[in-house]
């Protein structure tokens, strides 16, 4: 499954059913963009999760709201509700235990 790229106007939609990751990030962030296809490979191994991201700098409503202040963040939502979320650029096998942790 690919990876969806979301914004300020479509967040709550996106994020209102089922499990859904989302990854906020930056073009500017060279972590995020070593973690884009960490988040590619799980998109397409883990069935249960949705894959999102968010561009922060296009879409600061929604970051200033939930208080993102640094990047990456991986939010976790299950049906609409923030479960979790992690910083920094983590190894696939750790960003893996996070989400199978929740999604168990």
């Amino acid at each position: 499954m690919a990876v969806r790229e979301i914004n300020d106007d479509n967040f709550e939609e996106s994020t209102k059913e089922g499990f859904v990751l989302v990854d906020f990030w930056a073009d500017w962030c060279g972590p995020c963009k070593a973690l884009s296809p960490i988040i590619e490979e799980l998109s397409n191994e883990l069935e249960k999760v949705v894959f999102t991201k968010l561009n922060i700098d296009e879409n600061q409503m929604v970051a200033q709201k939930l208080g993102i202040t640094s990047i990456p963040t991986l939010a976790l939502y299950k049906d609409g509700e923030l479960v979790d979320r992690v910083h920094g650029l983590l190894p696939k096998i750790q960003l893996n235990s996070f989400l199978q942790k929740h999604i168990s």
